[in-house]
């Protein structure tokens, strides 16, 4: 293989409106794929909660586990994001197919377990978050008929990651947005019976998310086969032709597990302890979420962009300016931070005025949740950013695993639990409680990122 290595690769990133401009260019599309992806959960909500709470509270709650199933996806994908960003910047496309092989290796098994899973144990998969019968009912509901889509979602998802990898951003959220805009029409025609379709409630939501993954399907392997896009190879899902990627993939890749299911375990037991708190808990913790993802698209899609444009440059050798971009991204995500804050705040009134079926009990707890959010997202975009994308940029994964791990399960989550069912507190107070996990870390990733272990080339050149 042969490397590529010049005084600089990149010499527009010197120039701060360059830089910015070549940002917007690749991060403005991802923002626009991650808002219309959450808006998809919020069409969801909103709808259903036309219906009846209880629907909401349910598919809200069937919904964790997609997240988990997720954990498992941005774990393989985000070790590619680690491989195949450095190795596009030094110019490896054929091994950039071995790392793709290797990711959708192991999205293809994860995606057919799950989807096994939902359809023959839905129940059991469901008691995990509630014990009330009727939450139950409607969540068993959802799985079964919305199973088949997880198997999809994991093809078309790594597809999507690695078109970003290859600077195909636009192309990515062409083919998401696509299938967002299906899904919110079919949702609204499935739910509540419009026209000549039937009225399906929580069914009808589940059948819209399979049959938008089946479209976004098609149209992602109309687009390989018409573009310059990197190709999968079947033979490479059983044999690579550069074997030391599958070890480099679980070098990097296995960290990132382990921190996802910190993690995202974490956010599960959020999930738990409100679901145990009552529908009215459950419903509010529902929608604050949503609004946060929706408003939260900015920061994840910074850390993308993070991820890849420092990749890039790690992998074509240029540290100096990796070390000085990371440092404009990290300034970028307090400000970003600051201002999706400010949106979250001014938007409280008109998520209040949302026609839904709460009760006003929910609806207070829905109002508190919201303030709680517009701080909770400064530390997240900072977060998001460093942990989530400069430091997995230079193969630094660990870090992650570690602060993740420590701060949610020492700390916050015994804290949570402690609050809710011990000292049994009011359930804004255990909301509270469990927004403290973005702040706690600050201070470890703020030394750790100083350090600079992550201005690291790691391609290899066997």
């Amino acid at each position: 293989m042969t490397s590529v290595r010049t005084s600089n690769t990149f010499p527009a990133f010197n120039d701060r409106k360059a830089f910015y401009k070549m940002l917007c260019k690749l991060v403005l599309p991802i923002v626009f794929q991650y808002f219309m992806s959450a808006l998809v959960s919020a069409s969801d909500a909103f709808m259903l909660g036309f219906l009846d709470q209880t629907s909401l509270s349910a598919v809200s709650l069937a919904g964790q586990v997609a997240f988990v199933y997720y954990l498992f996806i941005n774990t393989f994908l985000t070790g590619a994001m680690v491989l195949g960003a450095q190795y596009w910047g030094k110019k490896e496309y054929t091994t950039l197919e071995d790392v793709l092989g290797v990711t959708m290796r192991y999205v293809m098994l994860v995606g057919m377990a799950f989807t096994l899973a939902a359809v023959f144990c839905p129940s059991l998969l469901m008691r995990v978050f509630t014990r009330d019968p009727e939450l139950i009912e409607g969540g068993v509901k959802y799985l079964r008929m919305v199973a088949v889509g997880y198997f999809i979602m994991g093809f078309v998802d790594s597809y999507l990651c690695f078109m970003k990898i290859c600077e195909k951003t636009m192309l990515s959220t062409v083919i998401s947005s696509i299938g967002v805009v299906i899904n919110i029409i079919l949702n609204a025609l499935l739910i509540f019976g419009l026209g000549p379709f039937p009225k399906m409630g929580i069914e009808g939501a589940a059948l819209a998310t399979v049959i938008s993954r089946v479209i976004e399907l098609v149209i992602v392997a109309f687009a390989v086969l018409m573009t310059d896009c990197v190709k999968l190879r079947v033979r490479k899902l059983i044999t690579l032709s550069k074997k030391f990627i599958h070890s480099d993939f679980w070098k990097y890749s296995f960290p990132v597990m382990i921190n996802q299911f910190g993690w995202g375990g974490g956010m599960t037991m959020y999930s738990v302890i409100m679901g145990h708190l009552g529908s009215d808990a459950t419903a509010a913790n529902s929608i604050s979420s949503i609004v946060r993802a929706l408003i939260a698209s900015v920061c994840w899609a910074l850390s993308t962009g993070a991820s890849i444009i420092i990749g890039k440059m790690l992998g074509a050798g240029e540290l100096e300016l990796a070390k000085k971009t990371g440092g404009r991204f990290v300034r970028l995500s307090l400000g970003i931070g600051a201002v999706s804050g400010l949106v979250i705040l001014a938007g409280i009134p008109l998520v209040l005025m949302m026609p839904t079926d709460m009760t006003p009990v929910a609806h207070g707890y829905l109002k508190w949740m919201l303030f709680l959010a517009t701080y909770y997202i400064i530390g997240n975009s900072l977060n998001s950013t460093v942990i989530g994308g400069i430091f997995p940029a230079g193969g630094d994964t660990k870090f992650g695993m570690i602060c993740d791990c420590i701060t949610l399960w020492l700390v916050v989550v015994p804290l949570g639990a402690l609050a809710a069912f011990v000292w049994n507190l009011p359930v804004i107070a255990v909301a509270a409680i469990l927004t403290l996990d973005e702040f706690v870390k600050i201070p470890a990733v703020y030394i750790h990122y100083k350090k600079y272990k992550w201005v690291k080339n790691i391609t290899r050149d066997e």
